[in-house]
Order: C-alpha cells, then structure tokens, then sequence
C-alpha cells in the first residue's frame, strides 16, 4: 500500500506548492478538499493544513472538526491551518496591527524541537497573514518567534501537532524544504520510496491489468504531457496503443513533420492528419479569441473522432492529465470546483472508457518519468503551448500568410533561445503578431509592414510569471534577424509585462 500525506485545501494560491515540495522529498502526497479527509485510508502518514485567504472569524471560513484529527495523525497547520488549531482549541487569533507579508527571520527557536532539527539559528521565513495568533492555551507551547511575531509557531504539548504563521513551502523560506523533511519523513516516518522509477514501474503494471488486451487511442499535442504518457502506455500494451496527432495548421514551423519524426523514433504506432486546410476554411474572417478556440476546439474533436473511428475495436480514451488539472479547488465561497482537463470534450463524444496515466503527478515529475523513460530531452524540456497554437498569438483574423510570418518570426526567437543556452531558462516564449503596421525605411524604400512582440516569461506553475530579463544583445540580435529574415515585419517590441496583472499569453 502506498504510504502518503494528505494536505487538506483551505484555498491558499500555495497549496499545490506544498505538494510539490513533499514530493520533492519521494514522499506521495495527496491534496483534497478541507472537508474530504480519508478517515478509512490506512496508508495517511500525515496531515498538512494549508494556510487560506480567510480569517478564522469569516462567516464563510472553512471549519473542520480538527480535534478528529489530532492524536490519531501527526498534524502541521500552516498559517491559517495553524491559526485554526489554536482558534478551534480557544487561542487567540487577531487582525495584525499591519499585514504581515514578506521576509522575517526567527530570532529565537527551540532548535531540540522536532520541527526545527538542523534549522540555524535567524533563518529567513515567509508571512502572509492578516490575522495573527496572540495567545494559545495552555496545553500549547510556542516553539519560534521573529521580532514582530511573538507565537511564530508552536507545539501542542505531548502532541504530534504543530502549527506554524509562516510558509515552508514557498521559495523564500530559505530552509522550509527542511522544516517540512523533519515533518514528513522523521516525525510521520515516511520512508522516501516516491520516485520516478517507482512511479514507472508500479502504473506500467496498473495499466496492463486496467487495460488488457483492450485497444486505446491517444490525441498527441507534442506537448510534454501527452508524449509521456503515450511512452508510458506503450512500455505496457504497446502497439494496441494508436496515438493521433492532428496540424490544425497553427503550430509551430515545421513542427508536425520533427513531432512526427520524434514519435516514430520512440517506436510509437502514430498517424498524423494534416487538417490545416479545414481549419483555415473555419477561421476565416474570425477574430474574437474565444470564437476563435471554439471552432479550433471543435474542429480537432471532429477530426480526431472522424479518425479514431476507422480503427477497430477501441475501447479507451487515453489523455495527458495530470495531477494540477485534477486537483478540487475551492473557490472564495466555499464552493468546490472540479478544475478537471480533457480533450474537448472528447470522451463524452466517442464513448469511450478514460485512461490518465499521469493524472498523479506535477509537471516536472512529469519531466523526472520522461527522462526515466530515456525519452529525448527535447521533448521533455518543450515550453508549454497552446492548444489552439498560433491562432491566439495572431491577434486578428487568421490567414496562411499570417501563419506563415508568425512561423518565420517565432522560428529565429525560439532557435536564438537553444542557440545561446537561454531556452531552459524560460517557462515560456513565443512571438505574438500584432494588429498594427508602422513605417520603416530598408534599403532607400520606404516601408509600411506588421509589427510584432516577443514574449518570454520565467515561472514555477504558470499561475503567476515574471518577464524573462534577457540579454540586450541577445534581444537585439533577434530584432535585427527578424526584420531581415521575414518578409511581411519591420519592428520588433519585447513585452515586459508580468502574471498578474497580464496573462502569458495575449490572447
């Protein structure tokens, strides 16, 4: 049985960081909603609250009887996990004087305590908290202060229940990596068997007993989603596995003929459609985005049911979904939302049962089982992008010409990137054309051409992003291959906006 933590959602932004990071550790963790707790699971080793964005008196808080908890499992509560602990057993918890955000450094730790073992003395943490604990009862001790936050955190004595104000496991809480290692394997004795390996070897065998001899389609993206689970699925029923890879005729230069060359090289049973001339027909004069996915979302339904129907005896639906897209999240009301991916649509379409081989894991486990596979790294290292593909980087009606130069341009901005060592330094880039044309001078004529704007990003999760500050010489040197390299563009602009307020993509 596959020991794990559970880490119950209160609704904070960093709750599936604080999943990532047990894993990190090789130790399983699941996330369920606040009110979902598995009380029948013999494998919980651990229970992690996660902070929330309510106060512990909001009339719409999320409440637990958190007592059923206590003594029957070791217990972090992370901000206002740890602020419900202590409300729920008559604490004190007030609004703070000011927000407590940001930097802070525990001046005094009882470094014996288990939560704190190997910690040095003034480590840096992160706080994010409106509301403060003032006081905790008298079976609580306080085990850390900084110097505004006197009960930074605290044990409940005798207990294996632990409460802290700040957050491990974010990036700026310099040894929380730790702080939760001291949790999760020495105090729950987890015993760190999560791996990719492990991973590999117990869904291959999870597969051929769920699947049979039964046969399965998969729509391939080129994506490093549905390429790792269409290896995955072949290493267990092999050529009963058929992978489809539809060219709505938006992606990127010569992108379906490498993607083609890549899978046939991993042995895959693929067949590639070309349906750009469909999809061009169905977009024409179209420039609303969301009118725009829709008829892209419904064509690669049409086209991949239309194919998927020629092939005898399929019986299952397999999809690259993974554990982000799965997790219930909770909105503001309490409200709980099933964030669940599929492919348009398409199991409801063709009746077929659905197989998710990597609907347990992170992008980049994800990424760790690819490479486990002896998948290529370029295939593993692949920036995310968009289903609809260039059609929402083209503001605008769509039209091959357009395709064409957004190729042209996007093919010297993502080459320049591999070329100078900047590729894997980015979540994300691509070139966005723009609906405006400016006048130029080349040669001794004058110019009147398309403008457009290069986009690159650094991030974790893509729920928030920074613009990638790239070299000026760099970015220099692709303006100038642009505008010489691709007929159709005479100005080059570099988006410096960040996720929020702006989104990665424009549109």
């Amino acid at each position: 049985m596959q020991e794990k933590i559970i880490i119950l959602d209160f609704g904070s932004q960093t709750t599936q960081l604080i999943g990532r990071r047990v894993r990190e550790l090789n130790v399983y963790c699941e996330i369920l909603p606040y009110n979902k707790f598995p009380f029948d699971d013999k494998s919980v080793k651990g229970v992690i609250l996660s902070g929330s964005p309510f106060s512990v008196y909001d009339e719409h808080a999320f409440k637990i009887e958190v007592n059923a908890l206590r003594g029957n499992y070791p217990v972090l509560g992370i901000c206002y996990g740890a602020q419900y602990i202590a409300y729920a057993n008559n604490g004190k918890v007030e609004p703070a004087g000011s927000r407590e955000y940001g930097r802070a450094y525990l001046t005094r730790f009882e470094a014996q305590n288990p939560l704190f073992k190997g910690i040095t003395q003034n480590t840096q943490v992160w706080m994010s908290h409106g509301d403060t604990i003032t006081a905790v009862p008298d079976n609580f001790k306080t085990i850390a202060s900084t110097d505004k936050v006197a009960i930074a955190a605290y044990q409940i004595c005798d207990e294996q229940t632990w409460g802290v104000q700040f957050h491990p496991e974010v990036f700026h809480t310099q040894e929380g990596t730790r702080m939760l290692r001291n949790f999760v394997v020495d105090v729950c004795g987890c015993k760190q068997e999560w791996s990719a390996a492990s991973f590999i070897e117990t869904t291959v065998a999870q597969l051929k007993a769920q699947l049979g001899n039964d046969k399965v389609v998969l729509g391939l993206s080129g994506g490093v989603d549905s390429s790792v689970a269409a290896v995955l699925l072949h290493r267990a029923i092999g050529r009963r596995l058929t992978c489809i890879f539809v060219d709505h005729g938006m992606l990127r230069k010569n992108e379906f003929k490498n993607v083609l060359h890549d899978y046939e090289g991993l042995g895959l049973n693929v067949i590639g459609i070309d349906a750009s001339a469909k999809f061009f027909s169905e977009l024409s004069g179209i420039t609303d985005p969301e009118q725009k996915r829709k008829i892209i979302g419904k064509g690669f339904i049409d086209v991949f049911d239309e194919e998927a129907r020629k092939l005898h005896e399929v019986k299952w639906l397999a999809q690259g979904t993974i554990y982000p897209d799965c997790i219930e999240s909770l909105s503001i009301t309490g409200t709980v939302i099933k964030s669940h991916h599929n492919v348009g649509g398409l199991p409801e379409k063709m009746n077929l049962k659905l197989c998710e081989p990597l609907r347990l894991l992170f992008k980049d486990e994800v990424r760790r089982v690819g490479r486990q596979l002896g998948m290529p790294e370029h295939l593993i290292t692949r920036h995310p992008f968009p289903g609809p593909g260039l059609a929402v980087r083209i503001l605008g009606d769509i039209t091959p010409e357009k395709v064409r130069i957004l190729q042209d341009a996007d093919d010297i901005f993502i080459q320049g990137l591999r070329n100078e060592g900047l590729y894997d330094q980015v979540w994300q880039a691509g070139v966005i054309l723009l609906p405006v044309q400016s006048v130029g001078v080349m040669g001794d004529e004058r110019t009147y051409e398309r403008a457009v704007a290069l986009r690159a990003v650094t991030s974790t999760d893509a729920m928030t992003a920074d613009w990638a500050h790239l070299p000026y010489e760099f970015l220099g040197k692709v303006s100038n291959d642009i505008i010489n390299k691709v007929k159709g563009v005479n100005r080059v602009t570099y988006d410096i906006s960040s996720k929020p307020p702006s989104t990665i993509e424009w549109e």
